[in-house]
């Protein structure tokens, strides 16, 4: 299409894989609560070594040791100049925000950098130039990078294709009290999973919010409920509730090192695929 070819005389094809043992990563929203998460467990791991650190023009880390934001110095740098700092880099892991990871998506395109997209919120237009992108490079976006997450996307299809139309089905999610998005990715990728095995589809049965007389339920409903506050980090479950029993599959996380972990996963993942959009289904030999 035209998209995917927008300024292709001037895209640097994608790199074969890492020039050395050690993969090399860059980290953008570095100062975030993701950001040191993945800060920490990159310079943690052996195999890895951080690249780049990036952050917004203006941020107060801008300058400051990257390691320092963990406790652990490390000589690198943050900067707020992404098409530099991802020069030496083989995999950027993303976990900002749609206007942020639109603007590394242009740059890593532009010099064969993979990947790793956490971000959500994405409109319509924005995953167009996401899946654009991944013609020339290898993507892997996913809501949620927790490995456990992903098992339970899988769980959720045996579990609404095995029960069929006779449940209701209601997500609750909580998060966070910063978290600027409902609902979550996460909450939204188990509908789309759940209505798929239903054979329904979500933008016509979701309900995002219940007030007043609303009527009884209506049979084919898939229903969202949302929690913000403190410090949560994140809890997702589905229930699937029939005539004299409920089931309930639930994913709660203690600490954002499960979805640094993950987001590893799927750097590593990343760097063997010259191009293409995956997701953590494909990382974990799901598809």
């Amino acid at each position: 299409s035209g998209a995917a070819g927008e300024g292709r005389a001037e895209i640097t094809p994608a790199r074969d894989g890492p020039d050395m043992t050690m993969l090399k990563i860059a980290i953008a929203g570095s100062s975030g609560r993701m950001g040191r998460a993945l800060l920490e467990a990159v310079l943690h791991d052996s195999d890895l070594k951080l690249a780049a650190a990036l952050e917004v023009k203006g941020n107060a880390a801008v300058g400051r040791d990257a390691g320092e934001l963990t406790g652990s110095p490390c000589g690198v740098r943050v900067r707020d100049d992404a098409a530099a700092a991802i020069a030496d880099c083989d995999v950027l892991i993303d976990f900002t925000r749609p206007e942020g990871t639109a603007a590394h998506l242009a740059a890593c395109r532009k010099q064969g950098v993979r990947m790793v997209i956490g971000t959500t919120g994405f409109s319509e237009a924005q995953k167009q130039k996401i899946a654009a992108a991944a013609r020339d490079i290898a993507i892997v976006m996913s809501p949620n990078f927790s490995v456990g997450v992903n098992v339970a996307f899988r769980l959720l299809k045996v579990a609404a294709g095995a029960l069929g139309q006779g449940y209701d089905v209601e997500i609750v999610e909580a998060h966070h009290r910063h978290k600027v998005d409902a609902p979550s990715g996460t909450a939204l990728r188990m509908g789309e999973v759940v209505a798929q095995a239903l054979g329904r589809d979500l933008t016509k049965h979701a309900i995002y919010g219940r007030e007043g007389v609303i009527g009884s339920r209506k049979d084919e409903t898939i229903g969202f409920a949302t929690v913000r506050g403190g410090d949560t980090v994140g809890d997702h479950s589905v229930m699937f509730i029939g005539t004299g029993e409920r089931l309930e599959i639930s994913h709660h996380a203690s600490s954002r090192a499960n979805f640094a972990v993950g987001a590893l996963r799927a750097a590593r993942f990343a760097v063997q695929k010259k191009n293409g959009l995956f997701d953590m289904a494909d990382v974990l030999g799901f598809n």
